[in-house]
């Protein structure tokens, strides 16, 4: 009785300061996304100076958090046959001697597709939704676990170049850090969480929800039903078009993207509209801070509890 009591007792404490943290603002997600989606950047395609300015911005917000590079610098480049890219890679060191050999990753991709067809003399596409609102949480997510320094599996905060021309950079940096032999627990990848469903009984979605456990534990770990099922995600096979695949792909563990967003409840994928004045960041930051108790979770858990369904 006296072991049971102590159990509870340290498990409230975990979660009670797994809450203890300062909660994500809207206008700190709006700054973040205003920057990324601003014209001065040209619509952030792969390999043009607006990419590279985008770049230089994330990395800024990680020296901020004092989150250090993966590698010797935060800039990771990569070549494909067509185009030169940079992804940007940032690490907070688990603080348990045998845990942080375990690694979440977070990621997001931080490209668009350039200038679009041209509507009322605007050609730029500046990509709000798709994808600075998933850069914009993943930096802030980043900047909450670095400043609470409590994470025991260390994480990887990965913002990838490339994915709008066939998720690029998250297929050189899958690539690169198998030849590592890291031991990657778990990947969590965001795209387009700027806009909310109306309909829906949940606020994001799991693409490759069935695939694993990742979506119940996430609901159970935020003490929520915040995740859900996309049928139209599971129609057209998302789990397979964003870069939490390229993971999969690589070590065969969890590896989902977040999204609010499954094209039903937004009419501006890749279109020049796709501004910031779409963007609802209160729901933005109560949807993050949210989250971030269960990240935290899935980073202290003894064990690993995310797992894979077994398939035939």
């Amino acid at each position: 009785m006296k072991l049971k009591t102590l159990l509870l007792a340290g498990l409230f404490i975990q979660i009670a300061f797994a809450q203890d943290f300062e909660k994500v603002k809207p206008q700190d997600l709006r700054s973040s996304v205003d920057f990324l989606s601003s014209d001065v950047l040209k619509g952030r395609e792969i390999a043009t100076q607006g990419e590279l300015v985008a770049a230089q911005f994330i990395r800024s917000k990680f020296i901020e958090a004092g989150i250090k590079p993966y590698f010797n610098t935060y800039f990771d480049t990569f070549e494909s046959t067509r185009f030169k890219g940079v992804n940007v890679v940032g690490f907070i060191e688990g603080s348990d001697p045998e845990l942080k050999d375990e690694i979440v990753l977070l990621g997001a991709h931080y490209d668009h597709i350039g200038l679009g067809p041209k509507v009322k003399n605007d050609s730029i596409a500046n990509g709000a939704n798709d994808n600075a609102s998933g850069t914009a949480a993943v930096l802030a997510i980043a900047n909450r676990l670095a400043r609470l320094g409590t994470n025991k599996r260390s994480v990887i905060v990965a913002l990838f170049s490339g994915e709008e021309k066939g998720l690029l950079g998250s297929k050189a940096l899958a690539k690169k850090i198998k030849a590592q032999n890291i031991d990657l627990y778990t990947m969590l990848n965001f795209e387009m969480i700027g806009v909310p469903f109306i309909d829906r009984d949940y606020e994001i979605f799991l693409t490759g929800y069935e695939l694993s456990n990742l979506g119940g534990k996430l609901n159970t770990y935020t003490n929520s039903a915040m995740v859900g099922i996309s049928d139209v995600a599971k129609k057209y096979n998302l789990f397979k078009r964003s870069d939490n695949y390229s993971f999969y792909k690589e070590f065969k563990v969890p590896s989902h993207t977040i999204s609010s967003c499954d094209l039903t409840n937004f009419d501006f994928y890749h279109h020049v509209d796709d501004e910031i004045d779409q963007l609802d960041f209160v729901f933005m930051a109560t949807t993050i801070n949210k989250l971030i108790p269960g990240i935290l979770q899935i980073c202290n858990t003894d064990s690993k509890e995310i797992q894979m369904y077994e398939t035939n």
